[in-house]
């Protein structure tokens, strides 16, 4: 920590921080002591603890669209300018109407939301404005976040979790065994105990020790992360680990930098050096401001030079609580005594203590008192009586529990430890060890060797002075039989150990059951202080071994994590792949309406000023039927076959004939699964001798490559023949309406390529494959070019349509279009169900079979059409609009016997037509039925009929 000073507020107020200080111990250093509400009873609650642990002190920080709720204030390092707020709290901090609920506890003890909220479904309209206004903490954002997250892999030999004298002394020797190494550490400075502590290592403070530690692992070529927490032990020695940029609510330090990284870190040995978490007292009014862990307590008075109270009463039930008596005692602030549970504490602590407090045997604390909100008395039980001692800090100190968070995660088992009653790592399942306190090590001299070691050091000690010692394990404080007041177990969500024996009584007796039925360790801190308190009730109301009555499950993350970081670049237009047509910049120009199509934008429509997306869809359509327009169609997939036997691979993929096709001719063609259902259309068209090109649609070009792949290389790997996915080298622009032949003609000075067939040719000096095949009905066009040349061959393209009275046309044209014609499309009609037959395409198949899915066709459920769904049209007779989606009925209600699968107005004509699924639909040709869509509440009369609603004989695409 360092001399600069900064300023922050806190609810509105002004505050000078000292850098390097956390929120929590800023606020301490202002007088601030209460900081916040609990979740149920609004309790006023301060500072607790000092690390992720906090389960109390829960503060909104930041602004805009960098707000983050519930953030712990132990867990944020002030910055210049940083805005916090208190959360829970109406309408102010100090005068909450929350805590009303207090009053009324008795009325809303544990799981009573699974008691209260019964009657009739219109009561829930009534309790759904109040639960959800109850609900969470702090307010969820209202902005976009602004900021960048990152992702990134890294691989090691040895990944150590923790930066304490364990996971230093771990990572120092294997960096000089030549390991590569990596050593994350949540907090912004390495060190863990020795930041608190007055140690000496090898001649150097603990914390001067830690810091020359962290040079020399750099140094020797191992990777350091600071303000990192390892979220996540998965399978494979995968460790998730999130890296802090910057603070909650901070801006990155450039515009474009992340402020959260995610790591993801394949490791081939794991080294946990996680720690141990402190447990709180249970006793009346252990929630109060001024009530602290006492390790938390000396973080404070020695790392951040801050006192939090004058007069201070230390209760523990282990050496570690005098530590804390000292360093008190040290820094100004008075002890007025020091409760031990212990009935007869002993050893040269307890002796050393004696000699400058007042150190009560079988004494702990069973009350509190507050004048205002703050604490002023702490009422103890000496022996067989009662005191009271005027006090502003109580620091407690109930033992510890070792971090197995990870351990467990990666299938490690857990061991009791009798004598600190506390659960240890056991056996690993994973190439990974826990040292130090978090394998239940006290001693520091012992935690340095053992690190060392597991790091793939020889035997070696360190030379420790350690005045106060650590000689005897942490024992851990019991839960007392009887309780004045309300003893909190869980901080956050004032689970009380009433409300744990409420639940025992009501039958709430396996662990996992209680935890939900209270809502214990279901908050931000999960459990990390309350829920060994809570097994030792459990247990003592079971009469058994707290491991006998159980173990929740720890799983990740260890701490909250922002979802923007589990996206990392996927927001935003980065959500999901993203393709950007060769054209997008010329849409734009046009004004162009854009719809996500897989993973590309197309252009929907070009409306024109005061046009609905429906009015200029439909005035596209009437265009192209009347004069011309062209629809980029780049995004068709595109597939070059060829090779002596390329027409026999492609016989294989499509069923209908290919190898007959003369050069310079093209088909329409579908391609079936193996097991005979209808899995993509197209065209294919032979380009040369051994050369063809074949088409497929959209959304289907990933599956097709696949397909395929999958042909050439796994059926028929004696072929000679080559496929190449040329989607990316190519763009396409369809050409369509009866003066697309005109209009073509004038810009290649050629004439136009009959129906089906191909030829090449010149627009604007670039190069064209020209393709005759419509989509639209009327004469059409398919212009194929390199992509580099398709902004210049559009704008030859645009410009000759419009002088033809045309223009462009987006998506919604081209459906309306087809669905007159009566064509299918992917996805719709085309739905992983049909065969080519319930389409109506059945004609086309090549009868002699060899292509995919012709051995499927044969099964007798196929090759008769008797309760299939066939593929209909439908007139709709009451001038509604028919809703795509909506089952057709004979009444409402009735089993459907099927459905519309897409609907628009008619182009050429008035109403509305759609195509549909119907169950013997070709024998229903002009049967009544309903189109009833109980979700947007419509019924529509409709006529079954033929597909073909335009040009049933083809006259105006062959023309």
């Amino acid at each position: 920590m360092n001399g600069e000073t900064v300023q922050f507020t806190f609810d509105g107020k002004t505050y000078a921080a000292r850098a390097g200080q956390t929120l929590a111990a800023a606020l301490l250093a202002n007088g601030v002591a209460v900081v916040a509400r609990s979740f149920k009873y609004h309790r006023p609650r301060g500072i607790m603890a000092a690390g992720v642990e906090e389960p109390s002190a829960l503060v909104t920080v930041g602004e805009g669209g960098r707000v983050e709720p519930n953030t712990r204030a132990t867990d944020v390092f002030v910055y210049q300018g940083l805005v916090a707020r208190s959360q829970n709290a109406w309408p102010s901090l100090a005068f909450d109407v929350g805590a009303v609920n207090g009053l009324v506890s008795r009325l809303i003890p544990a799981g009573f939301y699974y008691k209260t909220f019964f009657g009739p479904p219109k009561r829930w309209m009534v309790y759904e404005r109040f639960i959800r206004k109850a609900a969470g903490l702090g307010p969820a954002p209202q902005h976009a976040d602004p900021d960048a997250f990152d992702h990134r892999a890294a691989f090691c030999d040895l990944l150590v979790v923790g930066a304490g004298p364990a996971g230093l002394a771990a990572a120092l020797a294997a960096v000089q065994a030549g390991q590569r190494v990596m050593l994350v550490e949540l907090d912004r400075l390495a060190g863990g105990a020795l930041l608190r502590e007055d140690v000496r290592i090898d001649g150097a403070a603990g914390a001067e020790w830690a810091q020359d530690a962290v040079a020399r692992i750099v140094a020797g070529g191992g990777r350091v992360l600071l303000r990192a927490t390892a979220t996540g032990y998965w399978d494979g020695n995968l460790v998730s680990v999130v890296e802090r940029l910057a603070e909650p609510g901070q801006a990155p330090s450039r515009a474009d930098a992340p402020v959260q990284r995610l790591w993801k870190v394949r490791a081939g040995r794991v080294i946990l050096a996680t720690g141990a978490i402190e447990r709180p007292l249970a006793f009346g009014g252990n929630d109060r401001p001024g009530v602290m862990l006492a390790q938390a307590v000396r973080h404070y008075v020695r790392r951040h030079g801050v006192v939090p109270g004058h007069r201070a009463v230390v209760a523990t039930s282990n050496d570690d609580g005098y530590r804390t008596a000292f360093a008190l005692a040290d820094a100004g602030a008075q002890v007025v005594a020091v409760l031990d549970s212990r009935a007869a504490p002993a050893g040269p602590l307890a002796e050393r203590a004696r000699a400058r407090f007042a150190v009560l045997a079988d004494a702990r604390p069973i009350d509190t008192r507050v004048r205002g909100k703050r604490l002023c008395a702490v009422i103890a039980q000496v022996g067989g009586g009662e005191q009271r001692f005027a006090a502003d800090l109580l620091a407690m100190s109930g033992g510890f529990t070792p971090v197995a968070h990870l351990h467990k995660q990666a299938g490690g088992d857990l061991a009791w430890d009798a004598a600190t009653q506390a659960f240890v790592p056991g056996a690993a399942r994973q190439a990974q060890a826990s040292i130090g306190a978090a394998a239940g090590g006290h001693d520091l001299a012992a935690i340095l060797a053992q690190g060392w070691q597991a790091g793939g050091g020889e035997a070696r000690m360190f030379a420790v002075d350690d005045p106060l010692g650590m000689g005897t394990p942490a024992e851990a404080a019991t839960v007392p039989d009887t309780i004045r007041g309300k003893a909190f177990v869980d901080f956050q969500n004032d689970v009380s150990l009433g409300d744990i024996d409420l639940a025992w009584r009501e039958g709430y007796r396996s662990v996992e059951h209680l935890k939900r039925y209270t809502t214990l360790g279901m908050g931000t801190d999960q459990g990390k202080t309350g829920n060994m308190a809570a097994l030792g009730r459990l247990a003592q109301a079971q009469g058994v071994a707290i491991p006998q009555a159980g173990l929740t499950t720890f799983r990740p993350p260890y701490t909250p994590t922002t979802l923007g970081v589990f996206a990392g670049a996927a927001v935003r237009g980065h959500a999901g792949p993203v393709r950007k047509l060769r054209l997008h910049a010329e849409h734009d120009r046009q004004g162009a309406a854009w719809q996500p199509v897989g993973y590309w934008f197309r252009p929907r429509s070009y409306p024109q000023a005061g046009e609905s997306l429906g009015q200029a869809s439909l005035r596209e359509a009437r265009m192209v039927r009347q004069s011309a327009g062209i629809v980029d169609v780049s995004t068709l997939a595109t597939f070059e076959v060829a090779g002596p036997d390329a027409a026999a691979l492609l016989e294989m993929a499509c069923a209908t004939a290919i190898g007959r096709l003369a050069v310079g001719r093209g088909r329409y063609t579908v391609m079936l699964r193996e097991d005979g259902m209808v899995m993509d259309d197209g065209t294919a068209w032979r380009l040369d001798e051994q050369r063809y090109l074949l088409t497929s649609s959209t959304g289907g070009a990933d599956r097709m490559a696949q397909h395929l792949s999958w042909l050439r290389n796994v059926m028929a790997p004696q072929l000679k023949a080559s496929v190449v996915n040329v989607q990316e080298h190519y763009g396409a622009v369809a050409l369509a309406g009866p003066r697309a032949v005109a209009v073509l003609a004038g810009l290649t000075g050629a004439a136009a390529p009959a129906h089906m067939h191909c030829a090449r040719g010149v627009i604007a000096g670039i190069e064209v494959l020209v393709l005759a095949a419509s989509y639209s009905g009327e004469r059409a066009f398919e212009v194929y070019a390199p992509g580099h040349h398709m902004p210049a061959l559009w704008q030859a393209l645009h410009q000759a349509v419009v002088a033809a009275g045309g223009g462009a046309y987006g998506l919604d044209a081209m459906d309306h279009l087809r669905v007159e014609k009566g064509h299918v499309v992917i996805g719709a009609e085309v739905d992983g169900r049909v065969t080519a037959a319930d389409i109506g395409l059945g004609g086309m198949l090549r009868k002699q079979g060899g292509f995919v899915g012709w051995q499927a066709l044969q099964r007798p459920v196929l090759a008769t059409a008797a309760g299939r769904r066939h593929l209909v049209g439908l007139t709709v007779l009451d001038g509604q609009a028919l809703p795509e989606g909506a089952m057709l009925v004979l009444r409402e209600g009735e089993e459907p016997l099927g459905h519309v699968t897409t609907a628009a107005p008619r182009v050429a004509g008035e109403g509305w037509i759609g195509l549909a699924l119907l169950t013997d639909g070709t024998s229903r040709h002009g049967q009544e039925l309903l189109a009833w869509s109980a979700t947007r509440g419509a019924t529509v009369r409709v006529r079954v009929g033929d597909p073909v609603f335009y040009d049933r004989q083809g006259a105006r695409y062959r023309d």
